[in-house]
């Protein structure tokens, strides 16, 4: 009778692979990241102003499609904290982006560049801040309103924060960007004989769990959301945009990050199916990127927060806005009676505005550059040249919606972006000439600061 015998070097190949499976099984996990993802309503209860259109008459009159504040929380395997909140807002005014900062670092140690507070920029949401833009001659109890609607607007935008940060776990972090054709620029439909550019890239980030499930998904664009123009509080094309992906993909929460949009619109629009035909192009284009190779994204996070002063143009003097009192325009006439009330009460009118500048590094993997107010389409496509376009993210419309930010171009342009919008926005005049060299040259200081050194070879 004949037994195999295993060869010598065999048994010593099994008891070593073995020994490595049970050593493996008793060592924790590398470290890694941890998410936490929290959506939070914040639809009006009671009919309010309504934000965007300053050619609407009355408050609204029903909702179409519920509002988020959505949260992601990431930590690094330092244990650094940082949270995007996502808002289907117009806006958000430094006033209140300081308060729900200073009350986020008083109840979790959120320091202010650990922070980022994005708006979609819907114009079928409501009229929200502790300081409502000139745009609005709301009367006393439209003001009430809004005031009840701002409070629970700011407790329940901590409320995502909290939630957010509690559910960290461990997870996958990933990303990869797309294509979609829904911007066109707008300065060409008064004249057409200006330059179009647009950024059409769709940057996603995916959160995933250790077995691979999708938690949370942000995804960018740069176009205005203003498909919509009816009296139906709604989050515009890309609240139907980000409720195609959640129902594309149970369980995982879309948030929107709006890039730079301000010279940018879907057209055509004005229609509730232009709408969502929008939406479901970025998610599809979302989806395109989520079931591709995506770029695993490492850390540590490295995190910087500035405002630096950008120029305003030499202001108008007390006569030149007494002439304007008698202006046919009647935003003209509100404007210049607001900036006497300025001059009464402070003696001048400011000459230069503290701009918020923000970076997130994640390792050498990505970078997310936050720029304030409503940023035109220059700036993203000079800083992902400057920075990379292939792992540079940019979003405006965030930390504090001050004003349009043209560039240089559009500021010698002139037009609407260029300048005129600043009467609604209550500023003294058009930014100077230096804007946009000020706004980048801080964006290159702070990716500096933040950049993490190449590993020793």
């Amino acid at each position: 009778m004949f037994v195999n015998t295993p060869h010598p070097l065999t048994c010593l190949l099994v008891f070593l692979a073995g020994a490595a499976a049970a050593f493996g099984a008793a060592t924790p996990p590398a470290p890694g990241w941890k998410a936490g993802v929290a959506k939070v309503v914040i639809t009006p209860t009671e009919p309010i102003w309504m934000a965007g259109f300053g050619s609407r008459t009355k408050p609204s009159e029903g909702v179409r499609q519920d509002l988020y504040a959505k949260a992601l929380a990431l930590q690094d395997d330092a244990g650094r904290s940082a949270v995007i909140v996502a808002l289907d807002l117009v806006g958000i005014e430094r006033e209140m982006a300081d308060a729900v900062a200073a009350e986020a670092q008083r109840r979790h140690g959120l320091t202010r560049d650990r922070l980022v507070l994005n708006v979609s920029h819907t114009h079928s949401g409501p009229v929200a801040g502790l300081v409502v833009m000139p745009l609005y001659d709301l009367n006393a109890e439209q003001r009430a309103v809004v005031q009840r609607y701002t409070t629970g607007l700011i407790a329940r935008i901590l409320e995502a924060i909290g939630g957010a940060l509690a559910q960290l776990a461990p997870a996958r972090v990933e990303f990869g960007q797309g294509l979609a054709g829904i911007a066109v620029n707008r300065r060409r439909v008064r004249n057409r004989s200006y330059p179009g550019p647009v950024d059409q890239d769709v940057p996603v980030l995916a959160i995933r769990d250790p077995a691979g499930a999708l938690r949370a998904v942000a995804v960018g664009y740069s176009a205005h959301a203003t498909a919509m123009s009816d009296y139906q509080i709604n989050g515009d094309w890309p609240g139907f945009a980000m409720a195609e992906i959640e129902q594309a993909n149970p369980g995982a929460t879309a948030l929107f990050v709006n890039g730079c949009s301000a010279d940018a619109n879907p057209l055509p629009r004005r229609t509730e199916e232009l709408a969502r035909g929008y939406g479901k192009i970025l998610a599809a284009a979302a989806d395109e990127v989520l079931r591709g190779r995506m770029t695993p994204v490492t850390g540590p996070l490295q995190t910087a927060f500035e405002t630096v002063e950008v120029p305003f143009r030499t202001p108008p003097t007390r006569a030149e806005l007494d002439q304007r009192l008698q202006d046919r325009n009647p935003f003209i006439r509100l404007h210049a009676k607001r900036l006497i009330e300025e001059i009464e009460r402070k003696g001048a009118l400011p000459t230069t505005y503290p701009y918020p500048v923000q970076v997130w590094q994640f390792g050498r993997s990505l970078k997310l550059i936050t720029l304030g107010g409503e940023v035109v389409v220059d700036y993203s496509l000079r800083l992902k040249q400057e920075h990379g376009f292939d792992h540079t993210w940019v979003a405006g419309y965030s930390n504090d919606v001050l004003a349009y930010i043209p560039s240089r171009r559009v500021l010698m342009e002139g037009g609407y972006e260029g300048g005129e919008s600043m009467i609604y926005f209550g500023r003294p005049g058009p930014f100077g000439a230096a804007v946009e060299e000020i706004i980048v040259e801080k964006v290159a200081d702070l990716v500096r600061r933040t950049t993490v050194a190449a590993p020793a070879k």
